[in-house]
């Protein structure tokens, strides 16, 4: 079994495309490149999906992937980094479940598990939150992390992907809607 105390995983989404960018693929693509050229050790790297907005809504699907990094920095800290990157595609943070440039969310880090309790006073919430409810983040992080176990709800993720609302749409972005 892998030890996924040293690696942390970004989730990356967006679908509009940034400032140079044609497609929010490429927008993604440049955006992992832009966190290798910030100081990330990028280990592994998931397949990009298509998948429709959650919560639904009219507007145009998100390309998805998940990418493991070596840890190198503090968890504050490398959410700093992916705000700045985030900030160099042209996101604004509008409304919340708005369409975006570009989407970095800090999912795990490592084994740490931070802000659960309520009033514990933690401003940092880690796991993500909702991780364990979207398929657009477990199908790829899967890929990439098999044998990933979620540190509060101790659920293996295969597990994690078996109770997923089976509306949430998704498909590799080869494939057609």
């Amino acid at each position: 079994m892998t030890n996924f105390s040293r690696f942390a995983f970004i989730g990356i989404g967006a679908n509009l495309p940034s400032l140079g960018c044609a497609t929010p693929r490429a927008t993604c693509e440049a955006a992992i490149k832009a966190l290798v050229f910030a100081g990330l050790n990028i280990e592994r790297k998931s397949r990009w999906y298509k998948s429709a907005p959650v919560p639904e809504s009219a507007q145009p699907w998100f390309i998805n992937g998940v990418i493991s990094i070596k840890i190198s920095i503090g968890a504050s800290a490398l959410i700093e980094v992916l705000q700045d990157v985030e900030s160099k595609f042209g996101r604004i943070r509008t409304i919340k479940n708005a369409p975006r440039t570009l989407d970095l969310d800090l999912i795990a880090y490592a084994d740490t598990v931070s802000g659960w309790v309520k009033g514990a006073g933690d401003k940092l919430i880690l796991p993500h939150p909702r991780m364990h409810e979207r398929t657009f983040v477990l199908l790829p992080m899967h890929e990439i992390a098999p044998n990933w176990r979620h540190p509060v709800l101790k659920t293996p993720i295969e597990d994690l992907i078996s109770k997923i609302d089976s509306r949430q749409l998704i498909l590799l972005d080869d494939e057609t809607p």
